[in-house]
């Protein structure tokens, strides 16, 4: 008997797996399609007469912060703390590369 609930939820968690992935892989679509993203990507020359990359970035991290949390995440006191923490791992991880 505990043999066959170990099954039904060994199984449930596989069924679980693809589900997952697939929403992560449509939620960086839904991300790559923003018209940011591709300014990024293919800059423009009129478009990069005053924003820096590091500064398009810094903007990229925020919009997904909200986006993964919720709008609230900018009142916290922690939050420019936060997103100068994941740009700086951005930075780091680039030149690494």
């Amino acid at each position: 008997m505990k043999k066959q609930q170990k099954f039904k939820f060994i199984n449930n968690i596989k069924e679980l797996g693809p589900r997952l992935k697939w929403i992560l892989f449509s939620e960086m679509q839904d991300y790559k399609i923003n018209s940011k993203y591709i300014d990024m990507i293919c800059p423009e020359p009129e478009n990069k007469s005053q924003k820096t990359q590091s500064d398009m970035l810094e903007e990229m991290v925020k919009q997904t912060l909200i986006k993964e949390f919720s709008p609230e995440i900018q009142k916290m006191k922690s939050y420019n703390l936060l997103v100068d923490a994941v740009v700086h791992n951005l930075k780091k991880k680039s030149l690494e590369d």
